[in-house]
């Protein structure tokens, strides 16, 4: 697949909760990781969660930080991108963020709170995707955004 082409793939079947394998899909490591499972992935939408530790790199005060909700809607991103190539049998491309924009928190997740990120993608072209975000927990909506994505190109594109 070249870096013009959008994501195309077959939706997950069932979520995965195993964290090994939630991180498998991803390039960040321990501590880094801010995935504690993959709910949904399809072409067009993408859903995790996170569970909030005090072991957590971005969590102070007793909460999760501003940095810390923002990141975990970039690795939801970085998931799906590591979803479809695992799908497919194909090392995923490293990604990088272009932009934040329009970011609004509400509140930080406490401690003990559990965080689900959903993103929606409204542009993906030549290897730069566009989404919007939104982070919940339970139905109360704390966070939304854009970002944008590049994925850094390889010799095969």
């Amino acid at each position: 697949m070249s870096s013009d082409d959008p994501l195309i793939f077959t939706p997950l079947a069932s979520p995965i909760t195993d964290k090994d394998s939630v991180r498998a899909l991803i390039p960040q490591k321990d501590p880094m990781c801010m995935l504690d499972q993959l709910l949904r992935a399809d072409t067009e939408i993408t859903r995790t969660r996170l569970d909030i530790r005090e072991d957590n790199l971005f969590f102070e005060d007793r909460n999760l930080s501003e940095s810390g909700v923002i990141e975990n809607m970039a690795q939801t991103i970085a998931i799906r991108v590591g979803y479809y190539y695992n799908s497919v049998n194909n090392t995923a491309p490293k990604g990088f963020i272009g932009a934040i924009r329009n970011m609004k928190l509400t509140r930080l997740p406490k401690l003990g709170e559990s965080i689900e990120c959903e993103i929606k993608v409204e542009q993906e072209i030549f290897g730069v995707t566009m989404v919007s975000g939104k982070t919940f927990i339970g139905d109360e909506m704390i966070a939304s955004g854009t970002i944008k994505t590049v994925l850094e190109k390889t010799e095969s594109d």
